[in-house]
């Protein structure tokens, strides 16, 4: 049987409901959202109109910026939007259209570090290697790749979340559509639609989270064999990357693994992932390098 679907909008609560809170955010996130669109452009135009960038490490960076800048234009203009208004509503397909569209692009930036963090693992410990392992041809099939499975890590959180029935309650305590507060609106039991969607996304970040930290535990142990110089030239190739995968991965970690609940802090830290790190992607690469 069909899904049965009688609600046509949902009723977003938003960051704050104090009104004062809410033109202050208005005014910081419309200057954070400023700072994601021309930082990041910046590094795309400064890497494709630049020939001495060629190299993989700024092939991939320019990929990141440009998922930076969808996942951030997805979420930030109608959270924004919402910081001027009383009632702030979203329509059904709308909701499904933004749920999907984030753990896409989400789902495309987690796997994207990851095969950076491979990147950095060949320049350092099979440097004599690189320019023969990560030739032109396979740096675009990875990239290819973490779109792929960006794509079907969303389609099937989005096709679970089809699949219930909304009937009745359309209040959704967030400032953007998500599993958990859609699994808590459903009229039915979603357990198991909550575990399988939850183990989804918690599963892709821990296990891009513990390969990003055992290639970074192998290149610190490799550079034992290196001079002083070449230590800390490592280091600081290294220090950007590791830095956005711990304000990206930690929080993400938090909301996905973990049974389908909801608690009062998840808006907050939800904004990590959400604002905060496509804000601070080029301010770290550009000031690291």
């Amino acid at each position: 049987m069909a899904p049965v679907h009688n609600v046509s909008e949902f009723i977003l609560l938003g960051l704050t409901q104090h009104q004062e809170s809410e033109q202050i955010c208005f005014v910081l996130f419309s200057l954070f959202y400023a700072v994601t669109i021309v930082g990041n452009l910046l590094i795309i135009i400064t890497i494709k109109g630049s020939r001495s960038l060629i190299s993989p490490m700024y092939f991939f960076l320019s990929y990141l910026s440009f998922v930076d800048i969808c996942y951030s234009t997805v979420i930030a203009p109608k959270m924004i939007a919402d910081f001027l208004v009383d009632r702030k509503t979203i329509s059904f397909s709308g909701c499904l259209t933004q749920f999907f569209f984030a753990h896409f692009l989400g789902g495309t930036e987690m796997f994207l570090l990851t095969v950076m963090a491979y990147d950095r693992y060949i320049a350092i410990c099979k440097p004599l290697y690189y320019m023969t392992i990560m030739t032109g041809h396979v740096c675009g099939w990875m990239v290819l790749g973490s779109w792929t499975g960006g794509f079907l890590h969303s389609i099937i959180q989005t096709l679970l979340t089809t699949q219930l029935p909304f009937c009745g309650p359309n209040e959704i305590d967030h400032y953007l559509c998500d599993v958990h507060p859609l699994l808590k609106l459903a009229c039915t039991d979603t357990y198991t639609v909550g575990f399988i969607a939850v183990a989804n996304t918690g599963m892709i970040s821990l296990t891009c989270f513990v390969v990003l930290v055992i290639s970074y535990v192998v290149i610190l142990v490799s550079l034992r064999r290196h001079t002083s110089e070449g230590h800390l030239k490592a280091l600081s190739t290294c220090a950007s990357h590791i830095t956005v995968v711990i304000i990206f991965f930690g929080p993400c970690i938090f909301m996905y693994l973990r049974p389908s609940t909801t608690f009062s802090e998840d808006k907050i830290i939800s904004v990590f992932y959400t604002v905060f790190t496509p804000m601070l992607n080029p301010l770290i690469y550009t000031l690291r390098n």
